[in-house]
């Protein structure tokens, strides 16, 4: 189904740019920027802050130890972002 009309994204495309990610999607905003568009007029964040959750299973709140989505740092990286600061790369 088409979940956003202002760029033609179905909740396919969704689910794979969640599947295919190497960090966690988890806001809408990853979700275009893996996509290669932007939101426009907003009304489709909900459905696909949703769709992602779907995704994401029991990690959609917080990935667990030797989940795929886990982002933890070692203590001796000093060069690493903590992943609540870390960019989506697709």
């Amino acid at each position: 189904m088409i979940v956003c009309s202002c760029n033609v994204l179905s909740d396919d495309d969704i689910r794979a740019a969640v599947a295919e990610s190497d960090d966690a999607v988890r806001h809408a905003k990853q979700v275009y920027g893996c996509l290669g568009c932007s939101a426009e007029c907003g009304r489709c964040a909900r459905t696909i802050k949703t769709i992602i959750d779907e995704a994401l299973g029991p990690c959609a709140s917080s990935c667990c130890s030797g989940c795929p989505h886990n982002h933890t740092v070692a203590a001796n990286d000093e060069t690493a972002q903590p992943a609540e600061f870390a960019l989506a790369a697709c």
